[in-house]
């Protein structure tokens, strides 16, 4: 049995926890992969990892010498979600993005929400993503976040909470469609009969809701998906949402404002460019506005933004709702403009900023996870528990100089999945992040991408520190 050994200790299991919301749903997947023997699993782990390196599907680790591709390591062991619970994290993320979405536009306008001190103004517009430049300017049909990645934990309550909001690049959701067409080809009979809710549909979706906040008056929109170009870590997912969307692919060097509007320039001549999917950081979208020394981004885009001429997904600014300071104010934002209590629950968050949190965090190390609030990929991550002596002094040092700059959280039971590893199929922690697509109404990708922790003991399931990924299956 290919689940001997398997052993999830005091954590939360994902399978048996889709098991208690829908045995007969779950109950055929799981004898499926007990009774497939390691031996099978094995075999296939291996297609599947070749495929990988075959189709090119890769991220790239930065050193502090080298740039190294890699590709993501994949697990065959799907991660199951029952239907169930699945609407309530749908309902969850959906309420998050829309309430955000509200508070960006409220700050970048009437600023409601600082002058009633729910949030305070001095975190909002000090804040290096806040920008005064577009303060006023309302983009192409009203939305500034088109596509959000929000991520989740199970703690060991079995309760969903939001670990962090992704509202300005969120990247990932390339491995979720991918990961599915491996899986189906890797586990047929697995997958056999099972009522599973498809991903394969996310780049015309994604087309279609960018289409539908394209500026007014064009009905058939030319979307591109901009990039920084072919070393950026992530330029495969850039080149599979081109192509999945039947979108260009272009870089700022191909792209030209003419009278306040975009075109790309072609053998052809000159041709309008309605709407950008961009892949690049808001510092490097237009020199004219933002760093100077871009040569990444295109000299009058924002121009062409302000305009109304072109819809930029995601808006500049956005950053400020993913913040890991203003996360800790989220629940009282979605109270704020839609009347309702989150349905996700934060973790606890203490701010490095407050000086009797942060004395509560100097004295309780040990016990928390302290994070830059600007940091992203796991890197300046201090996980207390499992940190040296050393690394718990540089962090206290880091916070007593920028306090501002760190927030710190409670060490997570994370839950965990069965995994398959060297020494047969262990127990290792798992996040989710669903991923919301934003046009004239809301969708969430069913499932979203599983990042997995593969070294034993590890919480921290980022590619860039070793992670990997599983397929999500929504089941029943």
């Amino acid at each position: 049995m290919s689940f001997d050994g398997y052993d999830p200790g005091a954590f939360v299991c994902e399978h048996q926890f889709a098991h208690s919301r829908d045995a007969a749903a779950i109950a055929p997947i799981l004898e499926s992969l007990r009774t497939a023997g390691l031996d099978t699993l094995q075999k296939r782990a291996e297609a599947a990892q070749q495929e990988l390196i075959n189709l090119g599907i890769t991220f790239t680790v930065y050193t502090e010498r080298d740039a190294i591709d890699r590709i993501l390591p994949f697990d065959v062991i799907p991660r199951l979600i029952a239907a169930a619970e699945w609407a309530s994290v749908e309902a969850g993320v959906l309420q998050r993005v829309r309430a955000l979405n509200l508070f960006l536009d409220d700050i970048y306008s009437r600023q409601r929400i600082l002058a009633d001190g729910v949030v305070p103004a001095a975190m909002v517009k000090g804040h290096p993503a806040f920008y005064p430049e577009i303060a006023g300017l309302a983009p192409p049909g009203g939305v500034r976040i088109h596509v959000a990645g929000v991520d989740l934990v199970r703690d060991g309550d079995a309760e969903w909470r939001v670990l962090e909001d992704n509202c300005r690049v969120p990247s990932g959701v390339s491995y979720v469609v991918e990961n599915r067409a491996l899986m189906l080809r890797a586990m047929p009979d697995v997958a056999q009969g099972v009522k599973l809710r498809p991903v394969g549909d996310y780049g015309p979706r994604l087309r279609d809701s960018l289409a539908e906040v394209a500026p007014e008056g064009v009905d058939d929109p030319r979307i591109a998906v901009l990039t920084p170009g072919v070393f950026n870590s992530a330029y495969f997912e850039h080149v599979f949402l081109a192509r999945e969307m039947g979108a260009e692919l272009v870089e700022g060097r191909d792209l030209v404002v003419d009278d306040d509007r975009v075109y790309r320039k072609t053998v052809a001549g000159l041709r309008p460019v309605h709407v950008i999917y961009r892949r690049i950081d808001d510092d490097f979208l237009d020199p004219d506005v933002f760093r100077a020394d871009s040569v990444l981004g295109v000299p009058g885009l924002m121009r062409a933004w302000a305009a109304g001429n072109v819809t930029i997904a995601n808006a500049a600014g956005c950053g400020v709702a993913d913040d890991k300071a203003v996360y800790a104010y989220v629940p009282d934002i979605i109270r704020y403009y839609l009347s309702e209590e989150p349905i996700l629950k934060n973790v606890e968050t203490y701010s490095c900023a407050d000086p009797a949190q942060r004395a509560y965090v100097r004295d309780h190390m040990r016990e928390l996870v302290v994070k830059p609030v600007d940091g992203s990929g796991g890197y300046g991550v201090v996980i207390g528990p499992n940190a040296t002596d050393d690394e718990i002094g540089e962090a206290r040092a880091a916070i007593d100089q920028q306090p501002e700059r760190y927030i710190a959280q409670p060490f997570l039971k994370l839950s965990v999945c069965p995994t398959l590893t060297p020494d047969g199929v262990r127990a290792r922690h798992v996040d989710l992040r669903p991923f919301v697509v934003t046009g004239k109404t809301s969708w969430t990708l069913p499932g979203g991408l599983t990042r997995v922790a593969l070294r034993a003991g590890s919480a921290v399931v980022n590619s860039s520190q070793g992670g990997g990924s599983k397929d999500t299956w929504v089941v029943g």
